[in-house]
């Protein structure tokens, strides 16, 4: 009872193998149910050209045309009728063929030469020539009737019906199809079990792999159909490979930059508790919580680039984007004005669009504060908001010191604070630009780096989205 349930749920279990065993099946009940409605199709086409019946017809009549003599007509009929009898494959049983015979062209006044034993005291009658439907003894009969040069001949049999020749022709295919069956399972079944062998050949070359191994798998499939797995499966692990090695890095440049507002923290707070007076206390107490909001700033900011890391982003929300920028910016004008720095601001009166807000507005946010911290005082930073053909265009401009031509491609990179002077004397953290790339890859945009304000100082950033915009208005 046990080996035939667990018989029972190997074969429950849906595998390949059932397919094309199901496969196979439907095709071979669909070739039998063509060739049945072909045989059927065919046959009434065969009606409506030419009956087997008038094919008799024609045949006796060509026999009993040059025959003279009553003898031998009345031999040519007996004969006919025994082969009828005997030869018969139309799908009526033996002797269902009636057969009459008269002399000379008066059609039932003739006189009777020959008659079917079957046909008893009935007679045919009909157009000659054609194949008309008659009662006989109430039941219907197809009726032939021709002139055969002295005589007139009239064929009569059942009518054959749609429904014989479907039975019949379906009896007669089947045979052949389930003999033919095995023949052809048994070929598709090695090549399935044969080809899927690279498959299983791969899944266990996976399968002995260590939990941390994520080195390429080596595999060459001989079929084209699994290249195409094992490429994706490469690329997978590529994948894998590299974020790991992103977050080690990250992890590793995290600790170190951490370790700098730590010390510091440690060493003004001794220093705060050996002050000796009250201003060194006051400057002990200050650079204290200089350190500790700028490793508050840099905790928040790896937050920010974790869940940006996420690949899966916060649903789109329609909001008035431009308004939602001003208050933004808004934010950002008193530490704009302690340092003397004039805010610019263009875009529409409103603009409605779907947009994923938290990673917008940490676009925005870095991208300003990044552009007021390291501009000197009194410069000016430019913000635009407005609809191209691309989608949304966000641009924050400044005429600050810029960035070498050497490190642009390398602002974007986490951690990196550039080289000169100006920035390493900056209290950034080098997370900034990266947090603005990974929030506009996650929206599907784009970022570049453009020119400043003024010419050859300052430097931009040019953020595009394909974000559905509903209407804009004039500028302001």
């Amino acid at each position: 009872m046990t080996a035939a349930l667990a018989m029972l749920r190997r074969w429950a279990r849906p595998t390949i193998g059932q397919r094309v065993l199901l496969a196979l099946l439907a095709a071979f009940f669909l070739v039998w149910a063509m060739l049945v409605l072909y045989f059927y199709i065919q046959f009434r086409q065969q009606l409506a050209v030419d009956q087997g019946l008038k094919k008799l017809g024609r045949a006796l009549t060509a026999s009993l045309h040059e025959v003279k003599d009553e003898a031998e007509a009345l031999t040519v009929m007996k004969a006919a009728a025994t082969q009828f009898d005997t030869l018969r494959i139309s799908g009526n049983p033996g002797g269902s063929t009636l057969m009459q015979l008269r002399e000379g062209h008066e059609g039932r006044d003739g006189r009777l030469v020959y008659a079917s034993p079957n046909l008893g005291a009935r007679q045919l009658e009909g157009p000659l020539g054609q194949v008309t439907e008659a009662d006989l003894g109430g039941s219907p009969y197809w009726v032939y009737g021709s002139d055969a040069g002295r005589w007139t001949l009239h064929l009569a049999e059942p009518p054959i019906t749609g429904a014989w020749v479907v039975e019949r022709n379906a009896g007669r295919v089947l045979p052949h199809l389930l003999l033919s069956f095995p023949l052809v399972l048994l070929p598709v079944w090695f090549a399935v079990r044969h080809g899927l062998r690279p498959l299983q050949q791969l899944a266990d070359r996976i399968a002995r792999r260590g939990k941390t191994d994520l080195s390429p798998i080596g595999f060459d499939p001989p079929y084209a159909e699994l290249k195409p797995l094992t490429a994706a499966l490469e690329r997978m692990l590529q994948q894998l490979r590299d974020k790991v090695a992103q977050e080690r890095a990250f992890v590793h440049d995290a600790a170190h930059e951490l370790r700098t507002p730590m010390a510091v923290i440690a060493a003004q707070a001794h220093a705060l508790a050996g002050a000796a007076n009250a201003a060194e206390r006051e400057r002990a107490q200050l650079h204290l919580e200089q350190a500790i909001a700028r490793a508050s700033h840099l905790t928040q900011q790896l937050l920010d680039l974790a869940l940006l890391d996420d690949a899966q982003g916060a649903a789109p929300r329609r909001i008035d984007l431009a308004q939602f920028t001003r208050q933004l910016i808004a934010q950002a004008v008193p530490q704009a004005m302690a340092r003397g720095i004039e805010l610019a601001f263009d875009a529409p009166d409103s603009l409605q669009a779907d947009i994923d807000v938290p990673a917008f507005q940490s676009v925005l946010e870095n991208l300003l504060h990044n552009a007021i911290r390291y501009v000197q005082d009194g410069a000016q930073v430019a913000v635009t908001l407005r609809e191209e053909a691309e989608g949304l265009m966000l641009s924050v401009v400044d005429d600050g010191p810029g960035i070498p031509a050497a490190e642009q491609a390398r602002v974007f990179e986490r951690f990196y604070r550039g080289a000169d002077g100006a920035a390493q004397q900056a209290s950034g953290s080098g997370l900034g630009l990266a947090i603005v790339m990974q929030a506009v890859h996650r929206m599907g945009g784009q970022v570049s780096i453009t020119e400043g304000l003024a010419p050859g100082r300052g430097v931009g950033f040019r953020v595009v989205l394909p974000v559905g915009l509903q209407r804009m208005t004039t500028s302001c």
